[in-house]
């Protein structure tokens, strides 16, 4: 474990762990195989924009940050696009979050431009598609749209189990393989709630001074199940009262 051992109903010292994301470490599976083999085609691509779409904790930063280190790429924020674009060149870039992070859309699309304009390699990243990005003209989405895009996600229980395995080696934690089986034929199927269930089973197992348990598990699930429940609830009980 990464924290100190502590006995059991003490509360745990959270001292943080850092993931790893080698390009060796990069779990390979049919919901991610095709980005994957773009990835490692660079510089072979037959465009400039690639955008990686997925849901929270599928891998998309894993990947950027290998292309990243393959292709010498800087990572765009929203603090220096307009400089980036400004500025020309065709050294690659990583612009992480395009829907979420805060771009300015004048921008973005001016960045966009450049690229394509330029040849200059830029890889996004996106949780949700094109079309729901939160930007007010369609200018910006119409450039996106002429990106090599690919979508990630887990596609079977061989790379759910993968994905715990790595998230508790990332977490410095032995789980018995029998324990991510049952974890993996109960749990709601993604890659956020294996990453919930993973960092609140290891903060249960260091305030319990033991090992992570098949109660454990279970407990984890239980609760996970209940927060949706809640959380479902509180969604039709304010549905009601807009009516």
């Amino acid at each position: 474990m990464t924290d100190l051992q502590l006995g059991a109903g003490q509360l745990a010292l959270d001292l943080g762990h850092e993931a790893s994301h080698a390009e060796h470490d990069f779990i390979v599976g049919e919901g991610n195989r095709l980005a994957h083999a773009h990835v490692l085609a660079f510089p072979h691509w037959p465009g400039p924009l690639t955008l990686i779409e997925g849901p929270a904790s599928s891998g998309k930063s894993h990947l950027s940050r290998i292309w990243a280190e393959r292709a010498g790429a800087e990572h765009a924020t929203p603090e220096t696009t307009e400089a980036l674009s400004r500025d020309g060149g065709t050294q690659p870039l990583v612009l992480e979050d395009a829907d979420r992070a805060g771009y300015a859309e004048a921008e973005l699309f001016h960045l966009f431009n450049q690229s394509m304009r330029d040849r200059r390699p830029l890889l996004l990243t996106a949780r949700e598609p094109v079309a729901n990005w939160p930007f007010a003209t369609d200018d910006l989405k119409s450039r996106a749209r002429l990106a090599a895009h690919f979508t990630v996600s887990l596609s079977d229980d061989i790379q759910l189990s993968q994905m715990f395995v790595k998230l508790f080696d990332d977490r410095q934690v032995a789980v018995e393989p029998r324990i991510i089986a049952y974890l993996v034929a109960r749990m709601e199927r993604s890659s956020e709630e294996a990453v919930a269930l993973a960092s609140m089973m290891d903060r249960m197992a260091l305030e319990r001074g033991t090992a992570i348990t098949r109660a454990i598990a279970g407990e984890a699930l239980r609760q996970r199940s209940a927060a949706r429940d809640d959380r479902q609830l509180a969604l039709d009980l304010g549905a009601d009262d807009d009516e």
